[in-house]
């Protein structure tokens, strides 16, 4: 009998390489307890995240907005195998910092890793030129919900994080490129990018923890669909992205893994772009 890596695995004789991977693969994530924020449906990053981390093993928890999406989420959970759901409204201190008691409730006294899938901004300050959607309540908005939740909720977690846990946020090239109108997303990706690196330097020497970011090239989501003339990226990605062809959210989902398993254990402050070369590519 021949006991493979750290679990009770056993097999008679030695697997083939094929054998291997696909065991390994399952157990990638295996008991790791995955808290997830931003899901709303299934043609989101969020979903693609959660499915990656649900096949290879891991146990899954989202957080939602309010009452409204209590049935949605539930729905959605149980298609991901998910513990449960919990309401935590990121523009509610009273929530965030009562998030980790929602959690010890549900019996998970530990987090071993955190995706942030969230953001939002007014549509019309994601139309049209800069300043046409510029006020301070839009631009206060977009960063409360798209930013600071980042490192508040991270924040309130901090206590029940496992030693080497792993944190990641969903970002994109607008946060560093001018892209027509994502206009004051850009700004608030661009904070929530330097969040990630001012938290991996706070909690890296405290318990091993890691944070990352992934920028992501342009996906059809839901919320996408908000952003004016969207459409007309991801044929420009088409065109002129090294692979000549638009990521997906299952790849995205791959990725989120890699970052929240032990395999990744050396990598944190980053952020790692995902977009098949275009941001690479000479643009216009």
């Amino acid at each position: 009998m021949i006991k493979i890596g750290l679990s009770n695995k056993y097999y008679n004789e030695k697997p083939n390489d094929d054998q291997f991977c696909s065991y390994f693969l399952k157990i990638m994530l295996s008991g790791k307890k995955i808290l997830i924020s931003g899901l709303l449906s299934n043609r989101s990053i969020a979903y693609g995240i959660a499915q990656s981390c649900s096949n290879l093993g891991a146990e899954l928890a989202f957080t939602y907005q309010d009452e409204r999406f209590t049935e949605r989420i539930n729905d959605l959970s149980k298609n991901l195998q998910g513990k449960f759901a919990v309401k935590c409204n990121v523009e509610s201190e009273e929530d965030i910092t009562g998030l980790p008691e929602k959690l010890k409730n549900n019996g998970w006294s530990h987090v071993d890793g955190y995706v942030h899938a969230i953001a939002h901004a007014p549509r019309e300050a994601i139309s049209g030129d800069f300043t046409d959607g510029l006020t301070k309540e839009n631009f206060t908005s977009a960063h409360v919900i798209s930013s600071y939740s980042f490192g508040a909720v991270t924040k309130a977690l901090e206590d029940i994080l496992s030693e080497d846990s792993s944190i990641i946020t969903v970002s994109y090239i607008g946060s560093t490129r001018f892209v027509p109108n994502y206009n004051v997303m850009g700004l608030a990706k661009a904070s929530l990018e330097a969040s990630v690196r001012y938290l991996a330097h706070d909690l890296g020497p405290k318990k091993f923890i890691r944070v990352n970011a992934i920028s992501a090239g342009p996906i059809k989501t839901l919320a996408a669909s908000g952003i004016k003339g969207f459409s007309n990226i991801l044929n420009s990605v088409e065109q002129k992205a090294a692979l000549r062809r638009n990521i997906t959210k299952e790849e995205i989902g791959n990725l989120a893994v890699f970052l929240l398993s032990d395999m990744s254990r050396s990598i944190t402050s980053q952020v790692i772009v995902a977009d098949n070369g275009y941001s690479n590519a000479l643009l216009p």
